[in-house]
């Protein structure tokens, strides 16, 4: 992890770290995930079995896990635990109950009415991930919005281990969440099941939900005959803070990005040097002893960094042309730093609010934009299961108050019929 104490050199490193997913090898995993795609588009089920064998080792037969485990999985539960879980669904569900959409109609003077009307996708495919750890709150995180929107059916896939088996809170959170349909397979075959479906799942008409890049790749690749929330890339964090944030506390919340993946990134901004020592102290006297010890020390080694900034608007700006997944604020002048933030996926505001509150319970998603991303899209929410139609309506007297206008910018794109499918009607 380097101390950087000039702009020129943090805009560069920003820059190096937020490209860091760009590799000379995603052609050769464009290919990998293309073959796959076109055998599970192909052979079904036979394709799915065939790749979860290949790659996660285990025979997926059946592939659906039962009603009956979901609920023995929630029964079995340590009651602390499952208390827990029961707190962040009931906050998260009541945010996300206020971004459901309105309709909206609007009648012209003329007796036109123009409608959108929102409504729900029939039904979505959830991905969760598996593999390094197991992530009960991205199933409430993207089962929640879901059944907020009103989808009939939500179908969930998620890796089994070695012996088949997914976590039981991971399908206790899915218990709780309502979703009957879950099944033991992932990666990119699990992603095309979703997108074309098999005999055994529905194809869905949206996929969400965080996976490695090979599943990353086949939601870029099967966009456009299914939707997607969003391509995301490895986890970031960025504090900006000032010489009254606590080293410990900024220490630890930036191995709680570094502690899930090799490729996350933690970047610390302070307008204080001593500061930015006794952090880089911290963070490797806390790393020492850290049970994931290994997967930290590659992210921080390689995607880490502290910059020493003049001023809050050095900062500021540093932090803007980074646009991070999660932005935490450690500062007495945090309010007046939050109102020059203007790319951030969440905003984390003073010394009681570190980014775990955002993960697992304050009621906002967690499923953010990383990679720059934020400075164009936001969070997963309940839209992400929804779509608006249009509805026109003109009569007679509309269609005539407003025929010149319509024939006259018809015509000036060249476009004869256009116009005349105006012009004729008033000549009947």
């Amino acid at each position: 992890m380097n101390i950087i104490n000039n702009k020129k050199d943090a805009i560069q490193e920003l820059n190096r770290i937020s490209t860091r997913t760009h590799s000379e090898n995603n052609n050769k995993i464009n290919a990998i995930v293309e073959e796959i795609l076109h055998e599970v588009k192909n052979y079904g089920d036979i394709a799915v079995k065939k790749y979860t064998k290949k790659f996660d080792g285990f025979d997926p037969d059946p592939m659906r896990v039962s009603e009956v485990e979901l609920k023995d999985a929630w029964d079995c539960i340590d009651s602390n635990l499952k208390r827990s879980l029961e707190v962040a669904h009931k906050r998260i569900k009541k945010f996300h109950e206020k971004e459901i959409p309105s309709s909206f109609t609007i009648k012209g003077e003329h007796g036109d009415i123009v409608q959108r009307k929102w409504s729900p996708v029939k039904n979505a495919g959830i991905y969760i991930p598996g593999g390094r750890a197991a992530y009960p709150s991205t199933v409430l995180m993207n089962a929640i919005p879901a059944t907020v929107a009103g989808v009939e059916e939500i179908i969930m896939v998620s890796p089994g281990n070695k012996e088949g088996k997914i976590n039981k809170t991971v399908l206790a959170a899915a218990h709780l969440s309502g979703i009957n349909k879950v099944f033991r397979i992932g990666g990119a075959q699990a992603i095309g099941a979703l997108a074309f479906g098999t005999n055994q799942i529905n194809k869905v008409d949206v996929i969400t939900g965080p996976g490695n890049i090979y599943v990353t790749t086949a939601k870029k690749l099967i966009y456009g005959s299914t939707g997607i929330d969003s391509l995301a890339g490895p986890s970031e964090i960025l504090i900006i803070a000032d010489d009254t944030a606590q080293s410990t506390h900024i220490a630890s919340d930036l191995l709680a990005q570094a502690e899930h993946d090799p490729l996350a990134s933690s970047i610390l901004l302070t307008t204080s040097k001593s500061q930015a020592k006794e952090v880089l102290e911290e963070i490797y006297k806390k790393m020492a002893e850290h049970p994931r010890k290994e997967i930290c020390m590659q992210s921080i080694k390689n995607w880490g960094l502290i910059v020493i900034c003049d001023n809050y608007e050095s900062c500021i700006e540093l932090s803007n042309s980074f646009a991070p997944e999660h932005l935490e604020i450690l500062s007495l002048e945090s309010k007046r730093i939050l109102e020059g933030i203007e790319n951030a996926g969440a905003i984390f505001l003073g010394k009681w609010t570190p980014e775990a509150v955002g993960d697992y319970l304050a009621g906002p998603n967690h499923t953010l934009p990383t990679s720059g991303n934020s400075r164009f899209s936001g969070s997963l929410g309940v839209e992400t299961f929804m779509k608006n139609t249009s509805i026109i309506e003109f009569n007679e007297e509309s269609l005539k108050f407003n025929s010149l206008d319509i024939i006259n910018l018809a015509k000036s794109e060249g476009l004869h019929s256009h116009a005349n499918s105006v012009r004729i009607r008033l000549e009947d």
